[in-house]
């Protein structure tokens, strides 16, 4: 019998794709709309649906005892570093509405609030610290 793929993993894959393909690509669309439309709360609904696309993968880690994947890290990272060099890019052409200024802060503030979350959730409060704080390491010379 050949050997089977490490289901878990296989299925925690799947899941996580099913949730950013729906919820994503879903809250995705609403944003733009949001900004079509120049109307905030359109963009509000379709940040909280990414949201929960968000907080949808985190119950699907903890489920599987496990964190982010490093691809899912990278991806993460350089997206939110893209849509905020597109975000202030708009900021500095001068063209954005004050509509599509707040629909941005909302974006932004509301995942780094959710990365503050997940922070905290995943590796409790002091552990979360933990993982930013490193102790010097103080040596002291013994007159030499």
């Amino acid at each position: 019998m050949a050997d089977q793929p490490n289901t878990p993993s296989v299925d925690r894959g799947i899941l996580v794709f099913a949730i950013w393909a729906v919820l994503g690509f879903l809250g995705l669309g609403i944003v733009l709309e949001g900004f079509k439309l120049d109307v905030w709360a359109i963009s509000a609904g379709g940040i909280a649906t990414v949201m929960v696309a968000f907080i949808a993968h985190m119950i699907v880690n903890a489920i599987f005892d496990t964190g982010f994947t490093r691809g899912e890290t990278a991806l993460g990272i350089g997206a939110y570093g893209l849509l905020g060099f597109v975000f202030i890019l708009g900021v500095a052409s001068g063209t954005m509405s004050k509509t599509d200024y707040y629909s941005g802060l909302t974006f932004f503030g509301g995942l780094a609030a959710g990365f503050l979350v997940y922070l905290a959730t995943r590796h409790g409060l002091r552990g979360a610290f933990s993982r930013f704080h490193v102790k010097a390491v103080v040596t002291h010379g013994g007159g030499q």
